[in-house]
């Protein structure tokens, strides 16, 4: 089966029941195309054998936690790639299992396959710069984070990296606003985003307009997308499907800060379609 077409019937499923690891090594298959899918799903099962080990029928959630960091962290060595944190490996949760490096989005992603496999009701957080997860508790929720060995995060930490990123400190009603929990497609979304950056950034048009393909797949209404599409499009001197793109960008994002340089652009580009004879 064409390795887009899988994506999009597991995309497919409501995201309760949304498998974000199969769909995560799914996006891999592009980089990967001989990957053995089902070999890094049961690797994420034997971790959460091993964490599993560890508890007992009077173990709380929190308990269950310690016993998933134990695991992760100070057995099998899961840690943040500081060192190159673009590298597009830090992207790919085949990688990320292999090597045990990963960017917080990706840790989260193995954070919260074995969790769920424990019973643990964990989601992931897009908090602003850097992926976080959440466990709901009956007196506020634990916020963790899986790319710091998965540290318990106070409300004071998460308030000081809101007034480092955005140079002022953020309201208490703002700080619960970006603790929401974030959908398995946003997930995928996020993480393809990362990928189309990198390539990008590396000047490889090709590769990141395949992986903004992957993400209108996950949100297909994203605007911010199909503009970036539509940019790309251009670039790549495909003039056609670059200003179907901005027409659409336009008309889903009518109010948009660009997008008086979007319709420069499409204006540019309108007269270059071929005439019918």
């Amino acid at each position: 089966m064409d390795n887009m077409l899988a994506f999009k019937q597991c995309l497919d499923a409501p995201d309760d029941t949304l498998n974000l690891g199969r769909a995560a090594l799914l996006i891999a298959l592009e980089e990967y195309p001989d990957l053995d899918i089902d070999s890094y799903i049961e690797r994420l099962d034997r971790l959460a054998d091993r964490a599993r080990a560890r508890l007992t029928s009077r173990t709380s959630a929190q308990e269950a936690v310690e016993a998933l960091n134990c695991t992760l962290f100070d057995e099998e060595g899961f840690a943040g790639n500081t060192s190159d944190y673009y590298d597009p490996r830090n992207s790919l949760l085949n990688e990320v299992l292999d090597r045990k490096l990963g960017i917080p989005i990706t840790l989260s992603v193995v954070y919260l396959e074995v969790g769920r496999r424990l019973g643990l009701p964990l989601s992931g957080i897009s908090f602003p710069g850097h992926f976080l997860v959440k466990l709901p508790q009956a007196v506020g929720d634990l916020v963790l984070d899986p790319f710091h060995g998965g540290k318990l995060l106070q409300e004071t930490e998460l308030t000081r990296r809101l007034g480092e990123l955005f140079h002022a400190h953020s309201g208490a009603m703002e700080l619960q606003q970006l603790l929401q929990n974030a959908g398995k497609r946003e997930i995928l979304a996020r993480l393809l985003r990362n990928l189309k950056a990198i390539y990008f950034q590396k000047g490889d048009l090709p590769r990141s307009l395949s992986f903004n393909n992957w993400i209108l797949l996950a949100t297909p209404d994203s605007a911010a997308d199909i503009r970036d599409r539509g940019l790309l499009l251009e670039q790549l001197d495909c003039a056609q499907a670059a200003a179907s793109d901005y027409r659409r960008y336009l008309t889903l994002a009518p109010a948009a800060a660009d997008r008086s340089v979007i319709r420069q652009r499409l204006g540019f580009l309108e007269p270059l379609r071929p005439s019918l004879n």
